[in-house]
């Protein structure tokens, strides 16, 4: 008898096809959060859970007597309560590799977009604004040359270096484990101190995971370190920024912008960013592309079948939960 699936949103139809070869599996159909009292209903008989973009809490899983293995389809697995999981021997896993140089474009096209004023330049020609060549009009900031600051730096923010090359960038990172000498040689990027990296920053990129070590680990102070003429880029997790100083820092313009594709509070955003020229805001979509969203969905089919069939992907973030 094969196990039952539930699958938290409408995903490509050859992930499900795979899936629905090894599982009994049910769809939510709705491209939007499923409620806790629906997931909490569905998920009594289940025995694999595939979350996109949804919570799953204790209180799931106490409502899940029969749930033995979790995959979801992103890098991240904040939404998920691990620690839980691992009590119950679930193991979860997430779908690393896949996504990193998808974000990485995201990630450098954001800071083209609010350095350049690329946003502001189209709305003011949809607006019937633009009635002849002007030498003053959107003026923005050079990127060639200047220097890029990566805090954390994992595969994301190694291909974000990547692409800054491509612009005779100067790269800086911060992280909490330098990385070999060989990979600072072939990235050309310098290793500095979490200070240095703000001070001396023109582009100040944020890749760092959520925990509870970098929940708001960019408050008032650091953004009174940063350059007035420097831009913050987010395209990690909304909750690494407390977005109350950065609203203070750019209306009192310690910093001349940013370019967020996440949001402390998702999916809402601080009313006064939303007034802000010099803020380019993204509906977190930094790994939405067609081939990298089937990528990731796959991943997390074929993680979750492998762990209701008793094997152990490589992808797995508790493996305490097999002992």
């Amino acid at each position: 008898m094969k196990p039952k699936v539930f699958v938290t949103r409408p995903l490509p139809a050859q992930a499900i096809e795979l899936l629905a070869a090894h599982a009994e599996v049910e769809v939510y159909p709705h491209d939007s959060p499923i409620s806790r009292e629906q997931l909490a209903n569905v998920c009594r008989d289940v025995e694999g859970l595939l979350v996109a973009g949804t919570r799953v809490t204790e209180e799931i899983l106490d409502a899940a007597p029969r749930l033995r293995a979790i995959a979801t389809a992103s890098v991240g697995y904040d939404n998920i309560d691990v620690a839980a999981c691992t009590a119950r021997h679930i193991p979860v896993t997430n779908a690393p590799g896949v996504l990193e140089e998808t974000t990485a474009d995201l990630t450098f096209a954001l800071l083209l977009a609010v350095a350049r004023r690329v946003t502001e330049g189209d709305r003011y020609v949809r607006e019937g604004r633009w009635t002849e060549w002007q030498w003053g009009l959107l003026h923005g900031a050079d990127i060639h040359h200047k220097t890029l600051g990566l805090y954390g730096f994992g595969n994301i923010g190694r291909g974000v270096a990547r692409r800054g090359r491509g612009f005779s960038m100067r790269v800086l990172y911060y992280a909490r484990h330098r990385v070999s000498e060989a990979i600072e040689r072939h990235l050309e990027a310098q290793y500095v101190d979490r200070e240095t990296l703000l001070r001396e920053s023109d582009f100040v990129s944020l890749h760092i995971p959520l925990s509870p070590e970098t929940t708001h680990a960019i408050r008032a102070l650091e953004f009174s370190l940063m350059k007035a003429s420097a831009f913050l880029i987010n395209a990690s997790r909304g909750k690494v920024v407390d977005e109350e100083a950065l609203v203070q820092a750019l209306e009192k313009k310690q910093i001349a912008g940013a370019g967020l594709d996440v949001f402390e509070q998702e999916p809402k955003v601080h009313p006064k960013l939303l007034t802000m020229s010099n803020v380019v805001l993204l509906p977190h979509v930094g790994s939405a592309t067609t081939e990298t969203r089937l990528k990731m969905a796959m991943l997390a089919a074929e993680s979750l079948i492998a762990l209701l069939e008793g094997r152990r992907p490589p992808n797995v973030v508790n493996p305490q939960a097999f002992e």
